[in-house]
């Protein structure tokens, strides 16, 4: 389900194979970070990076989806 995605040199689809929580909610917030910056960007056109993260953040938190435990069982490797 994760689609290869690299972005300012990290891969998305590394992190989610080596079950990586912490480097993707990492990830995450950074993105949701730069998400803001660019909204509030005036003088130019960021829609173009606006879309780019907002697709980042889709894989990001799919992924993070997907190494979601099941209800009642604790992660292997917590978030920190």
């Amino acid at each position: 389900m994760m689609r290869n995605v690299k972005s300012h040199g990290v891969d998305c689809r590394r992190l989610l194979r080596g079950k990586d929580r912490s480097a993707l909610a990492e990830l995450l917030a950074h993105r949701r970070k730069m998400l803001g910056e660019l909204q509030a960007v005036s003088g130019i056109d960021p829609a173009n990076a606006i879309q780019a993260v907002q697709d980042e953040l889709a894989i990001i938190e799919a992924g993070l989806e997907e190494l979601k435990p099941p209800p009642g069982r604790l992660p292997e490797n917590e978030w920190g």
